[in-house]
């Protein structure tokens, strides 16, 4: 009897074991074949990225996401793995969004392409529960990836002429004697033409996955986090506005061609700045609220 009991105890210890070694072996294929899928896509991303100061953000998103990953491991690791098949119909759609931008030559799709085998890779492996929780680092990969041809033309235009349109009223609004003519600012002593390369978007991709990092990190509430990120739309409009009247008002106070080098080689840094400091004040005001509340409370 003890012979024949300890021969079914090792008969469902394999039994049990096998399944997870079979989970292992297909991760590890499934790894392999995305190494030998992306490692191409993957380097002309990370070029982007150190190429185009615009882009050089996508550095730090895959780490922000890891560093969420780790914060949440004990929730994680209490979470029952429920290995979903629905995971490979996300995979094949993965799949099938790489061959479009492949064949399209659309860099955005098949670089998005990645982030959504990710997720069916979570869901074939872990279940619907475990992506649930990996929901939001999964999603802020999507920051990583450059904006889209497509949508970069159909809303840099309208940004180069809100941002000479602010820029021109705020330089009107000092007394600066100016002129617009859609994107370009005529000032007495030089015209700024606010191009394509200036109309803020990219910059407002860059604020806005800052928005995301530094609410999540400095901000509890969720709703608040939210207005953080949204709050990156006009923070980025209004940074590009001032930035572009500081040109105007070097070029017609100081020197248009020391004016013409601060634009282009000092604009990412200014924006930057203006930015941030737009951001940090819009995240005290909710500080300061909340003890106006209190104290009313009172």
């Amino acid at each position: 009897m003890g012979r024949t009991s300890s021969n079914v105890s090792l008969a469902s210890g394999r039994s049990l074991d096998s399944p997870g070694r079979t989970q292992w072996i297909q991760f590890a294929v499934i790894i392999g074949l995305l190494a030998i899928l992306y490692h191409g896509i993957v380097a002309s991303l990370v070029h982007d990225w150190w190429e185009d100061p615009n882009f050089s953000h996508g550095f730090f998103v895959p780490l922000f996401s890891v560093y969420v990953i780790w914060q949440q491991r004990k929730k994680l690791a209490d979470l029952q793995l429920r290995p979903n098949w629905f995971g490979l119909v996300v995979m094949c759609g993965g799949l099938g969004i790489l061959m479009a931008g492949v064949f399209g030559a659309e860099l955005f799709l098949s670089r998005s392409s990645l982030v959504i085998l990710l997720a069916g890779l979570i869901i074939y492996f872990g279940g619907w529960k475990y992506f649930q929780a990996l929901l939001f680092p999964w999603a802020v990969l999507f920051l990583m990836i450059p904006i889209p041809v497509i949508i970069f033309n159909q809303v840099a235009l309208p940004l180069q002429f809100l941002a000479s349109k602010l820029a021109g009223g705020l330089l009107g609004f000092i007394g600066v004697p100016v002129l617009r003519e859609g994107n370009v600012i005529h000032l007495p002593a030089i015209d700024l033409e606010v191009v394509e390369a200036c109309s803020g978007i990219r910059s407002l991709v860059s604020l806005g996955t800052l928005a995301v990092i530094y609410g999540y990190l400095l901000e509890s509430s969720v709703p608040r986090r939210i207005s953080l990120a949204l709050a990156a739309i006009p923070v980025a409009v209004v940074a590009n506005g001032l930035r572009i009247m500081g040109t105007g008002l070097m070029g017609q106070y100081w020197d248009p061609e020391k004016a013409e080098g601060f634009f282009h080689s000092f604009s990412g840094w200014v924006i930057f700045m203006l930015s941030l400091s737009m951001l940090y004040l819009l995240h005290r005001s909710f500080s300061l609220w909340d003890g106006v509340r209190k104290v009313a409370a009172q």
